[in-house]
């Protein structure tokens, strides 16, 4: 299957774009972009140059992504989630030489109207919750919610609540998938069932 690409879109030449993927409409996708396969990017969606985003990621609508923010794969960003790029930007200073790297490790979900603060590293299977202002990096597999967001628990690969302690040790078994997971100190892993 090919790439479907609305007709109200703007995918500037030299963009890199996988197979099956949907870009829908008002979708501005820049030159330098590079987008994975099975990517879906929702009604109103901006890619900025210097992005990279991964196979199978979900972006839905009202989603700007700015320069130097990579997704890994399976990324899911919820509607009107926002990314920054600069600290401190002021109308009248420069500063397109002082954007920050984000990352978004695979299989994450930012949930609805979040924003997060760029420089940061959200961890793999981490789940943050809509509305949330994320201003430090997240754990993998960390749940947090709130402004400045914090971490109220731990979440598996399957986007069900595990139910851990924050820190200490133990071991849960997702009823969805039969994954195993393991608590050890302030960081969960999966293990092998």
């Amino acid at each position: 299957m090919s790439t479907f690409i609305h007709e109200s879109a703007i995918v500037d030449e030299g963009a890199t774009i996988g197979n099956e993927s949907y870009i829908w409409h008002f979708v501005h996708v820049c030159g330098k972009a590079k987008i994975g396969c099975n990517v879906s990017l929702g009604q109103n969606v901006f890619i900025a140059n210097q992005v990279v985003i991964g196979n199978g990621c979900k972006i839905q609508n009202n989603v700007s992504v700015y320069d130097n923010v990579t997704l890994e794969d399976g990324v899911f960003c919820g509607p009107s989630m926002v990314f920054t790029n600069v600290i401190n930007p002021r109308a009248l200073v420069n500063r397109k030489n002082e954007y920050s790297k984000t990352l978004v490790r695979t299989g994450a979900t930012l949930g609805a109207n979040c924003t997060i603060i760029c420089g940061v590293t959200i961890g793999q299977h981490a789940f943050v919750g809509a509305g949330s202002v994320v201003t430090a990096d997240v754990r993998d597999f960390a749940l947090v919610l709130g402004s400045p967001a914090r971490q109220v628990g731990w979440m598996s690969a399957h986007g069900e609540k595990i139910p851990l302690p924050l820190s200490g040790y133990g071991k849960y078994t997702c009823k969805h998938s039969n994954q195993n997971y393991l608590l050890s100190g302030q960081t969960v892993t999966k293990v092998d069932n």
